[in-house]
């Protein structure tokens, strides 16, 4: 399997936490305003874990808690966290994603056949 083949799910990944990172600034910055963005993130990362497994949904996680943070919680354009409620959110969606790729990882995993006993 050649590095390009392989790299390809992380990529994907990536992009898709990236695309809509860049979809919930644009709301956040918007006279809506979001609330708890950050838990937009979790059914994406639940169908990347789908279709290509636990690896690049495990990336997708630490990606967009990175992204949410940086993009969409006050002080923006920082790593820093202004609030226990946003530190919460991010907590509370580091933790439901990650239960999520464990759960997908487990009921997509593949069936192992039982080996037939020498009796």
């Amino acid at each position: 399997m050649s590095t390009v083949t392989r790299a390809l799910p992380a990529a994907i990944s990536l992009t898709v936490v990236a695309v809509l990172t860049a979809i919930l600034w644009y709301l956040k910055l918007s006279p809506l305003g979001l609330r708890d963005p950050v838990f937009f993130y979790v059914l994406p990362i639940i169908l990347v874990a789908i279709i290509y497994g636990r690896g690049p949904a495990l990336l997708g996680v630490c990606a967009a808690f990175l992204c949410a943070d940086y993009f969409l919680y006050d002080p923006l354009y920082s790593l820093g966290i202004s609030s226990r409620v946003e530190f919460g959110d991010l907590a509370c969606f580091s933790l439901l994603a990650l239960i999520g790729v464990k759960c997908v990882g487990e009921v997509f995993r593949p069936l192992v056949k039982p080996k037939k006993s020498r009796i």
